[in-house]
């Protein structure tokens, strides 16, 4: 009579244990595999290019429970920026873009969060590109959390949205001509493994 009751009491502590446990906040190391960084420039009002940047990395520390996020960042390669057109991703890399040989990384430091819904909120940090430091605000969204179907990790998806004005970070080449767009849309998607 009373083992029954005793086993049941113990699966209840275990289950309780082992949600406690995934419930506490956890480092998150972005996938580099699954990481894309892409963006798109007006080009003379004809069209936008489309380009994304190739290798990154970063962490965070996310606690699932109550679904703060913190100790965000991230680190892009400047030079792995690739528009599909050599000539070009070599202008992109030069002084006039992202100054990759004077600048190799770009990065991102959260300094805040604010959550709007369950799965939607806002992301602050500063911006470190060409050596220039500004504060940037993306758009998130929680797209899925949990164990992943190919083997042992367990996974968060994410995908993010901004749009940079780049001649605050000193890109001015063909802003005034209106050759090129100054304001640049970027889309992140990313995927993060619990460490």
């Amino acid at each position: 009579m009373f083992v029954p009751a005793l086993s049941r009491f113990a699966a209840a502590a275990s289950v309780v244990s082992a949600t406690a446990a995934v419930a506490e906040p956890a480092q998150f190391k972005i996938d580099p595999e699954h990481f894309a960084i892409v963006f798109s420039a007006e080009h003379i009002g004809y069209g936008s290019v489309w380009g994304l940047f190739v290798r990154g990395a970063g962490s965070f520390t996310y606690d699932e429970e109550t679904r703060e996020l913190s100790d965000l960042e991230v680190s892009v390669a400047a030079d792995s920026v690739f528009t599909g057109h050599e000539r070009r991703d070599g202008h992109v890399r030069s002084a006039e873009f992202v100054d990759a040989a004077a600048h190799p990384d770009i990065t991102f430091v959260m300094t805040g969060a604010q959550e709007t819904s369950e799965t939607t909120g806002t992301i602050t940090g500063d911006l470190t590109l060409r050596g220039v430091t500004k504060p940037v605000t993306l758009d998130v969204r929680l797209n899925k959390i949990g164990p992943y179907p190919f083997g042992p990790n367990y996974v968060i998806g994410v995908t993010a949205k901004t749009t940079l004005k780049r001649s605050d970070w000193g890109m001015t080449y063909a802003v005034d001509n209106g050759l090129v767009g100054d304001m640049v849309p970027f889309i992140f998607e990313l995927e993060a493994i619990r460490q």
